[in-house]
């Protein structure tokens, strides 16, 4: 297994660690592991085109020009 040394780690930020991991009943080390482990584990963002046909059921049956006009109106 690989070992991690971090320099120049402030006083504070590893005070707030040892909060959390106090929290969780883990020590610093294994906090950290699982603090790396859930942001690289983080799904690509989609792209624009993945988007496409999104939210379409909550606008069915809605006139967009009328509602944009409706918010526009609502500026005033």
């Amino acid at each position: 297994m690989a070992t991690l040394n971090i320099k120049n780690f402030s006083d504070i930020l590893h005070r707030k660690l040892k909060n959390l991991a106090k929290a969780h009943h883990r020590s610093v080390a294994k906090e950290v592991t699982i603090i790396l482990s859930e942001a690289m584990e983080q799904p690509e963002p989609l792209s624009i085109l993945d988007l496409q046909g999104l939210g379409k059921d909550i606008w069915k049956g809605v006139d967009a020009a009328a509602h944009v006009q409706e918010e526009r109106r609502s500026w005033d």
